[in-house]
């Protein structure tokens, strides 16, 4: 049983460290330090592409070994934690953000080129902007929850 709370403990970690990582360091390191907006951008894109998938798989070990630990520890029966109720939000969230808004904003950035180029007032460049605050809304909601399933994980245990 200790191992699988630590694997449970781990993976919250890297996916909660990984987003407070990337917030607090990554993206304005890569705006303060890099020449362009353009090329901040690819950075901050590839990274938070390779957050997301991180996430992903960190949720799915999370659920794996937070039902093992519960049928354990119920002596066979489980019934789903509001923990992982939650990790499975983070996980839906995560990949709409993967998918749908990067997706969508990486398309924007295809057909804008060099964005320090395009007229703020260019309507892909507006949509992009608006993708741009629904992914930071995201991140933060799924930032969010990690802390209340961190916070309800640890309660959990002895």
């Amino acid at each position: 049983m200790p191992v699988l709370r630590f694997v449970m403990m781990l993976s919250l970690v890297v996916w909660l460290g990984g987003l407070i990582f990337f917030a607090f360091v990554v993206a304005p390191a890569a705006f303060a330090v890099l020449p362009t907006h353009h090329l901040a951008g690819n950075v901050v894109n590839r990274s938070l592409s390779v957050l997301h998938w991180m996430g992903v798989v960190s949720g799915l070990v999370f659920l794996a070994a937070s039902m093992i630990y519960g049928r354990a520890a119920s002596g066979g029966a489980h019934v789903l934690t509001v923990q992982q109720v939650l990790v499975c939000l983070m996980i839906l969230l995560t990949l709409i953000s993967q998918i749908a808004i990067s997706g969508r904003m990486a398309t924007l950035r295809t057909e804008l080129g060099v964005i320090d180029d395009v007229s703020p007032n260019d309507v892909r460049r507006l949509e992009f902007n608006r993708l741009h605050q629904w992914s930071v809304r995201v991140e933060g909601t799924v930032l969010v929850l990690g802390l209340a399933v961190l916070y309800l994980t640890v309660q959990r245990f002895p």
